[in-house]
């Protein structure tokens, strides 16, 4: 499986936007789903997540404001982002595992073993 990102752009503090992460070679019906994120200087970090039955995690940094979602039939992943704010710019991948107790491990990128290219948002003040 193979994972296209896409949906980036630059916006305004407040504003929206919708990322997409498009499988292709395969389905994404067997794995657990994740964006994460990594911000200019800083360490990549763990957005949200969403397991093959649909449970959802999101970071407390993004809690109430982003929503992962997929739609397997279209064989994608949603981030969408409301209220954005400065902080949220960075580099977002979409990755893909099938690792067991995901409850537990969804925000260990070392547990993704497919991972997308970044799709670049950069949020103006």
């Amino acid at each position: 499986v193979q994972l296209q990102a896409s949906g980036g752009g630059l916006v305004q503090a407040g504003e929206s936007l919708r990322l997409s992460c498009a499988a292709s070679g395969g389905t994404l019906r067997p794995y657990h789903m994740a964006w994460f994120r990594q911000a200019p200087g800083k360490e990549r970090e763990f957005a949200a997540g969403i397991s093959r039955s649909g449970s959802t995690y999101h970071s407390d940094s993004v809690k109430g404001r982003f929503t992962i979602s997929r739609d397997n039939a279209k064989n994608t992943v949603y981030l969408q982002m409301n209220n954005l704010k400065p902080d949220d710019t960075a580099v977002y991948q979409c990755a893909a595992t099938s690792v067991a107790s995901y409850s537990f491990y969804n925000d260990d990128p070392s547990k993704y073993r497919i991972w997308g290219q970044g799709t670049l948002v950069t949020v103006s003040s």
